[in-house]
This record gives C-alpha cells, sequence and structure tokens, in this order.
C-alpha cells in the first residue's frame, strides 16, 4: 500500500510500504479520510518533544485523525466489524494496569498513540492497523468529512464540558484554529455565551458565521468577566494571561501545547479559587462526540478548507497554501487519492 513517511524534518515520501495484517484482536481499515493536525506539523518540523524524550523517532506515519470502513479482522475479533464504517481511539493502553482498568488507558504509560508515540503506524495511508478495543462505529448521518473529525471533536467536547458551559455562562476561548472552533461550537450547544480571541481574521471570521458572540484579535477589547476560558493556543504567555483574567472561582481549561514551557503564579491561581484543567486526549469524548454530531447538534465541515491526496501532504505540514482552499483551518487527506 502507499502511505506517507517522514524521513527527517522537513523530509518526507509517499512509499510501497508492507499492507497491515490484521492479528488476533485487530483489525485492517481502508483509510476514507485522514485530517492533518498541529502535532502533525511539529513531528514534521521535528519540533515535538516526544522526540527529547524517546518515545518517537524517525522515520515516522503520521495520522491519527481518521475514519475508514473495516475490511478485515483478526482472530477473536467479531466479524460484524467487517464492512462497517467506523473510527477509533488514538490512545492505545495496555488494557492491564491500574489506569487502562480505570477508564483512563490515555495516560497508561505503556500506551501507543496512532501516529504519534511508541512507533504505531498512523493513518496517512491506504489502511491502518487497530485494535478492536479503540472502534467507535458511525452512524450513516456522519459523513466521511466529519468522521475524521471526532478525534478533535473528542477532545473540543472534553474543553467544552470542563469549562463547565451551559446557560447563563460566558467563556472565552483564546485560539481560532480547529480545536478552539470547535470548542466553541460545543460550549454553544451547552447554551454558553462564547467568545474568542485569535491571530487569524478569517477563521475569527468562520467563529462568528458558527455561532460566535463576539471574536477578534485584540485581547484588550475582549470585556472580561468570563466565568472559564479555554486555552486552545501553543503560545507559552498564554496561560499566565488566562489565569489574570479569568473571573475569581471561574475554570481554565488547558488544551493547547506550547513549545516551550508555561508558567504561572500559583497563588494567583489559590488567592483566586480557580480550578484549572488540562486535556490530554479525545479518549472520554469521543462517544460524545458522535452523537452531537449525529444529532446535527454541531456541523463540524465548515471547518475543513481541502481534501486533497498523499501527494499533497508535505505541502499541507509545510504550510504551503492548497489551490482553492476554504477558511478552514483543516486540510484533510484522502489516500485513495494520490
Amino acid at each position: 500500500m502507499k502511505a506517507f513517511v517522514v524521513h527527517a524534518p522537513g523530509q518526507s515520501t509517499i512509499e510501497e510500504v508492507k499492507s497491515p495484517v490484521a492479528k488476533p484482536g485487530h483489525v485492517v481499515i481502508d483509510i476514507a479520510r485522514a485530517g492533518v493536525c498541529g502535532t502533525d506539523v511539529e513531528f514534521f518540523n521535528g519540533d515535538m518533544a516526544y522526540f527529547q524524550t524517546g518515545e518517537a523517532k524517525y522515520p515516522m506515519r503520521l495520522g491519527h485523525e481518521w475514519c475508514g470502513t473495516v475490511s478485515s479482522a483478526g482472530e477473536g475479533v467479531d466479524k460484524n466489524w467487517i464492512g462497517k464504517r467506523v473510527t477509533g481511539d488514538t490512545m492505545l493502553g495496555c488494557q492491564k494496569c491500574k489506569r487502562c482498568k480505570s477508564g483512563l488507558q490515555h495516560v497508561c504509560s505503556e500506551r501507543f498513540e496512532i501516529g504519534i508515540r511508541n512507533g504505531w503506524p498512523g493513518a496517512l495511508a491506504e489502511q491502518l492497523l487497530v485494535p478492536e478495543f479503540a472502534l467507535y462505529e458511525l452512524p450513516d448521518s456522519v459523513d466521511d468529512t466529519v468522521g475524521a473529525l471526532i478525534e478533535p471533536g473528542g477532545n473540543s467536547l472534553r474543553a467544552a464540558q470542563a469549562a463547565h458551559a451551559a446557560p447563563g455562562k460566558k467563556v472565552l476561548i483564546w485560539g481560532s484554529g480547529t480545536i478552539g472552533l470547535l470548542s466553541a461550537q460545543f460550549a454553544i450547544a451547552m447554551g454558553a455565551e462564547v467568545h474568542m480571541v485569535g491571530r487569524n481574521p478569517a477563521t475569527l471570521s468562520l467563529a462568528r458565521d458558527l455561532g460566535v458572540h463576539f471574536s477578534t484579535q485584540i485581547f484588550e477589547d475582549v470585556d472580561g468577566g468570563y466565568d472559564a476560558i479555554i486555552d486552545a493556543t501553543n503560545d507559552s504567555s498564554i496561560p499566565a494571561e488566562a489565569l489574570a483574567c479569568v473571573e475569581p472561582g471561574g475554570r481554565l481549561v488547558y488544551i493547547g501545547v506550547s513549545v516551550e514551557p508555561s508558567m504561572l503564579d500559583s497563588r494567583s491561581l489559590v488567592l483566586k479559587d480557580v480550578t484549572a484543567v488540562g486535556i490530554l486526549s479525545a479518549s472520554p469524548g469521543l462517544k460524545g462526540a458522535i452523537d452531537f454530531y449525529s444529532r446535527g447538534e454541531i456541523d463540524a465541515r465548515p471547518i475543513v478548507a481541502a481534501t486533497v491526496g498523499l501527494s499533497k501532504c508535505s505541502d499541507v505540514l509545510s504550510g504551503k497554501k492548497i489551490d482553492g482552499a476554504g477558511i478552514g483551518p483543516k486540510i484533510q487527506i484522502d489516500p485513495r487519492i494520490l
């Protein structure tokens, strides 16, 4: 099969690689869509911290936002999966430790992360090997474009839930990328008044189209009084700024990860009686995201600017403009197109 392979920072090829075989407990997926994420960009550029910790190394096969159809199933797998449209969890815990058994498999110390951690090949390829326990069936109302947005949707749903978004709550989202826009949609669907600060005027305009009540590039323009702030940026200065402007007794949700360490004064956290929550993974939010999408409460499709073939992966990861792309921040790959 064909797969996108990164060999060193900025160096990649489309290669013929051995197709995966459905070993016991696993299935093979024929990939229909795979999203390109900021995490993929960090791996492509060589910036990702996992290189320093030894949790990742080149060559790498990226891609952890995906959907497709089960084409084969290994021993012990329910054969009814074959032919079903599915997506799946990125985080593959050992299924044996205390964390996994308590529903925290996404922080299992021995976990694989598809296309990210410990060498599990990713979805920027024609096929993908996935354990059965990670699968989620997609209803017919969720098309391939939305199916490949389940993973970022699960992260974003968790962020909105952690912000306690609800009627009467005022939420500021910092960052107008995919996670920021999806978090805004979930928070709005939960009844909150949502404001947004971002850098890109095009995606801020899209945010308003999606229902955000106010958006701006200038932080000084926001009016304060926020019950919760979601940091969906990779800017190391934002965590402290968010703490400074959240309401006492409010909530801070940190889902963005900066390359440089972020610093904040824990005394302010204590004296303002603020609750801070970190969101690592979509895992606990995947089913909820599917439910929101399938009910039509959120339309994630405007976030996708374009869908291209495998041969465009390098262009997308290096930030080159895609001809005909819309204003959304997300590019998806259809590996059936070279």
